[in-house]
Order: structure tokens, then C-alpha cells, then sequence
């Protein structure tokens, strides 16, 4: 993708924030989120953010535009769930690949409008691949360790069918995101490297990766350091590594510092708003966020930042407005091989 590498190569771009929190704000009923189309569906559906896109669309849309004008040049599609195995959870599974084509045409609009305004500030659509709800390195029953909830096959099936959609709804780049256990990413990486090997004609677009340390130790949930993920990933020949999620942007400012140091690609990081209060809320404040950021800016950390759970347009566009000042990260030159 030429011209999202040449924005990199010119300045800090800004990616969205918090897709539920946005949505949280509009105060869904169950009725909203059924739509004529499931009135009758068996099971509860509020929750289901994702069936937004084919159930409230100018909702979703309307969310996209305000990230835009607030300065975002990466949207990310609203399908963070949207595959077969967290889709399972409302017995959806079948409507995967039409909610992935509908989230990625409808931020593909959005994106489309904000460039033809001003053609010399594209705008980007990241097509967002979730971390699904089970694990392939992990049992969910304590008293079998050996236990899986999902086989690696079933994990690829899944991935590779969300990436079709994804691809056939216009997206620029595949995002990997919320990642906390590496051999789930895995399985992405691999179904987006055999979704275009299989379909030759399709150009093959750009990876973003971005992983989740979830505690004070600096580790995955799945038991990795920082480093032991980003060694675990590079072979997929990233646009991008990071982190998102589970910190506030004060947590997560020495790893970002460290994953400067050691990727060879560009460099992301939306934290959370802060860490939750004893309601699950954010309070964290957009200038507050924005000043984290302008550090790590300024300390040449980052290529691609802006925002995860809690975090608003406010908090992007004072984001954006922080780091316009400073140069990206300049790309280092990495040692791949011991000196004799």
C-alpha cells in the first residue's frame, strides 16, 4: 500500500478510538440492535455490537465520521467479533462474511468522503481482526490443562473467512489486533497469507499487528515478554507492530519505549483511557491521554497512535492535535545476525 508508507514516512498518523464506547453513548435497546431483520431471532442479541453494521448502519457510519473529523487517518471497521467463533455466542455464525463485507463498505464510504474533501490527507481503512473469545495456547478448564476450546484449523477457517469479507468490502489494511495469546495471531497470520496466495489477482494488502500486555510483569496473557511476541510475529513482514488495550497510555509508555527499540517496522499504540474505575469506566481525560502521547512523540517512539477502550473523539482529536509537531519514528537499522 504506497501511499499509507509514504504518510508514514511524513508524519505520525493517527488511528481511531473506542468503537463500543461510542456506541455505549447511544443507548441501544435490544429492539435497536434486532432491527425488523432478527425481531424474532431466538436469543438475546443487545451486546452483538457488531450486527450494527447490517442492523443500524448510519450509526456505525455516523461513529466513523466523527473519528474522521477528528482527525483520524485510520478507521478501523466495526468486526472485532465478527468470525464464527465469537459470532457462536449468539448463534450467528452464518452471518460472518456479510457483516465483514457490510463493515468494510461502510467505513470505506466514510474514509472515501474525508479524502475527496482533502485529497492530500487520505484516509485509511484498517479491517479489524479481533482476537477471537478462545485460545489456542490456553485451556479454559483448570482442571485439564491439556484441554482446547478450538483446534488450529478451526481458528484459520474462521480468520480466512472474515478476511475475504473484509477484502471484498475495500479495506487498505488488515489489522491483527487485541492480541493476548500469539498462536491465535498466528493462525490470522497465516489465513491472510493463504487468502492471497490463494487469489493471486488480489493485491496483497498490509498487516498491522498489535498486541496486549495485560500486567505489571510486561507479558501477554498467554506468558510472553514483549520481545518474544514481536520475535514471534516479524516473519509475517508487518506495516506495523504495537500494543493496544489493557493499559493506560502511563503502563504501557515503557513498553512502547522498549518495541521502539527493537522492531524493525513501524510502530503503533492506542492505549486505553486510562484504567477503569470500580464502575468499569474510563475517566482518564482526552488532554490527559494526549499528553502521554505527545511524550512518547516527542521521545521518537511512535509511528501510528491513538486510541482503545474508554477513549472518545475528544481524546483523538486532542491526540492528533499533540503529535502533529513531531517527526515519526525513524525506522532502525536491526542487527539480524551475531558478529563473528
Amino acid at each position: 500500500m504506497k501511499d499509507i508508507r509514504k504518510a508514514l514516512e511524513q508524519r505520525i498518523l493517527i488511528i481511531d478510538g473506542a468503537m463500543g464506547t461510542m456506541i455505549q453513548r447511544h443507548r441501544l435497546t435490544e429492539a435497536d440492535y434486532r432491527g425488523e431483520r432478527f425481531k424474532d431471532w431466538p436469543s438475546d442479541l443487545k451486546g452483538n455490537n457488531d450486527l450494527l453494521c447490517l442492523t443500524q448502519p448510519t450509526i456505525i457510519e455516523g461513529i466513523h465520521r466523527e473519528y474522521l473529523d477528528a482527525g483520524a487517518d485510520i478507521i478501523e471497521t466495526n468486526t472485532f467479533n465478527s468470525q464464527q467463533v465469537s459470532l457462536a455466542d449468539y448463534n450467528m455464525q452464518a452471518l460472518a462474511h456479510e457483516i465483514n463485507v457490510a463493515a468494510a463498505r461502510i467505513a470505506r464510504k466514510a474514509a472515501d468522503d474525508y479524502t475527496a474533501k482533502d485529497p492530500s490527507k487520505p484516509r485509511f481503512v484498517a479491517g479489524a481482526i479481533g482476537p477471537l473469545n478462545k485460545t489456542l495456547s490456553l485451556s479454559p478448564d483448570v482442571n485439564n490443562p491439556g484441554y482446547r476450546g478450538l483446534l488450529w484449523d478451526e481458528a484459520v477457517e474462521a480468520y480466512y473467512e472474515q478476511i475475504d469479507g473484509l477484502v471484498k468490502g475495500g479495506v487498505d489494511i488488515l489489522l491483527i489486533e487485541t492480541i493476548f495469546d500469539t498462536l491465535n495471531a498466528k493462525a490470522a497470520i497465516f489465513a491472510v497469507k493463504k487468502y492471497f496466495q490463494d487469489h493471486p489477482g488480489q493485491p496483497e494488502l498490509p498487516i498491522m499487528i498489535s498486541g496486549t500486555i495485560t500486567d505489571a510483569s510486561g507479558r501477554t496473557l498467554s506468558g510472553q515478554t514483549l520481545e518474544a511476541f514481536y520475535i514471534s510475529v516479524m516473519h509475517a513482514h508487518p506495516l506495523s507492530v504495537g500494543l493496544n488495550c489493557a493499559l493506560g497510555a502511563a503502563d504501557m509508555r515503557s513498553h512502547i519505549e522498549e518495541l521502539s527499540q527493537i522492531a524493525a517496522c513501524y510502530t503503533s499504540a492506542y492505549p486505553n483511557a486510562g484504567l477503569p474505575n470500580a464502575m468499569g469506566e474510563y475517566d482518564e481525560q482526552p488532554e490527559q491521554t494526549a499528553h502521554f502521547l505527545e511524550d512518547w512523540a516527542r521521545e521518537g517512539f511512535v509511528n501510528i497512535v491513538g486510541g482503545c477502550c474508554g477513549t472518545t473523539p475528544d481524546h483523538i482529536r486532542h491526540i492528533a492535535e499533540h503529535v502533529k509537531k513531531f517527526k515519526p519514528r525513524s525506522l532502525p537499522v536491526i542487527a539480524t545476525e551475531t558478529e563473528a
